[in-house]
């Protein structure tokens, strides 16, 4: 199996959404905890961008012992020059710096050329390399930008001393497919690519981040860039518990990452109250209905055999079990289930009656909770506790 790297943005790209932001003991406890689920590159900060960020990236490098400490600067020495003093205490240093590489960034953006993209990208790596060995280069807007010229682009930054080749589809704009490509083509036309690891970073503006992900990895990317829940500018970013189970779920004969899956519902929650950014209920793995079934048909295969109706144990993703959650599309099988529960066996005629008193409450309410089926049983009156039937 190959090991993908995950490389967690969660504190620079992710913190950059309105009203998420972090003071520095924050980050650090997140950090912290991003490295005891496995994460082997953490990206801390944008250290020029603010005396705060700067603290928090020194800070983090600090104490972080295994994880990969990374600071984010532009193409540009004083930019470089903080994230290097940011860096100075970590043990494993990583300077990320790039450029925007599309026709719509060079001209709208840098009102420049391409000969001049190439060259300071080029002289940016050259500058980078004089503090650490580790340089990962962005190449902004990758995903818009032409891949003949991209490749030009690598080609001249390993040349300079880049190790790892980060390909952004900044917008979110690329499908699936296209993005494959990019990267296929990339590892096939960049040349020395061999010294160097192609990175996914995909946002999430028409819902394709984590598959363009995917796509990437299967195409020759070994870094994925994500977010815990998938935070990040606009519509986010790539979530790093959706690419690490499916990884683990689905491309486990080929791939592996270091991720510790029993700690992500943890994780997750931890973050979205750090940020006050509510997790979506209906979010793939970590939401609160990710293991929660509501309709009878599928209540009742569940609770037959889990596998019916779940391709993850819920354990495996640190929540102790799925849900049964009566509402007036819940059938006998699940009533009978929550009954059990609450220490109560039914007789099929107990049952039924209370069947007909459960609808008649679930069809006034959104949920029936285990108040309300203790009221139920009171107002039949017709079974035994376990044990007395």
């Amino acid at each position: 199996m190959e090991k993908i790297q995950i490389f967690d943005t969660t504190l620079r790209d992710g913190e950059q959404v309105p009203g998420c932001k972090l003071i520095t003991a924050q980050k650090v406890n997140i950090a912290m905890r991003l490295e005891d689920l496995g994460v082997d590159i953490i990206e801390a900060g944008f250290p020029i961008s603010s005396p705060g960020d700067f603290e928090a990236v020194e800070a983090i490098s600090k104490i972080v012992k295994d994880s990969t400490v990374c600071a984010l600067s532009r193409s540009v020495e004083k930019d470089i020059d903080a994230a290097a003093r940011a860096l100075k205490h970590a043990k494993r240093p990583r300077i990320h710096t790039g450029i925007g590489t599309s026709d719509v960034h060079i001209k709208y953006k840098f009102n420049s050329t391409r000969e001049d993209i190439l060259d300071r990208a080029y002289k940016a790596v050259k500058y980078a390399r004089r503090f650490t060995d580790d340089i990962e280069f962005y190449a902004e807007d990758a995903g818009r930008t032409d891949n003949i010229f991209l490749a030009q682009v690598c080609s001249k930054v390993i040349e300079a001393g880049a190790t790892v080749l980060n390909i952004p589809d900044t917008t979110g704009y690329c499908l699936p497919s296209e993005y494959g490509e990019k990267i296929k083509f990339l590892y096939e036309h960049v040349t020395n690519i061999e010294k160097a690891v192609l990175s996914t970073h995909c946002h999430n503006d028409l819902g394709l981040a984590t598959t363009n992900a995917i796509s990437g990895i299967q195409n020759g990317a070994r870094q994925i860039e994500c977010t815990i829940n998938g935070v990040g500018e606009r519509a986010g970013n790539t979530a790093l518990e959706e690419v690490a189970m499916i990884i683990q779920h689905r491309l486990g004969e080929k791939y592996q990452t270091n991720i510790n899956s029993k700690l992500l519902t943890d994780i997750s929650k931890y973050v979205s109250n750090e940020m006050g950014m509510p997790v979506q209920p209906n979010k793939a793995i970590v939401g609160e209905n990710a293991f929660a079934h509501s309709s009878g048909i599928h209540q009742d295969g569940v609770i037959k055999n889990r596998n019916n109706y779940e391709i993850i144990d819920p354990q495996s993703v640190g929540i102790d079990s799925s849900r049964i959650v009566l509402t007036a599309r819940s059938g006998r099988a699940a009533l009978a289930y929550r009954y059990k529960q609450l220490g109560f066996q039914l007789y099929k005629s107990e049952l039924d009656n209370l069947y007909l008193a459960f609808l008649k409450v679930a069809d006034k309410k959104k949920e029936v909770h285990d108040e309300d089926l203790i009221g139920i049983r009171k107002m039949i009156g017709e079974f035994k506790a376990v044990g007395n039937a």
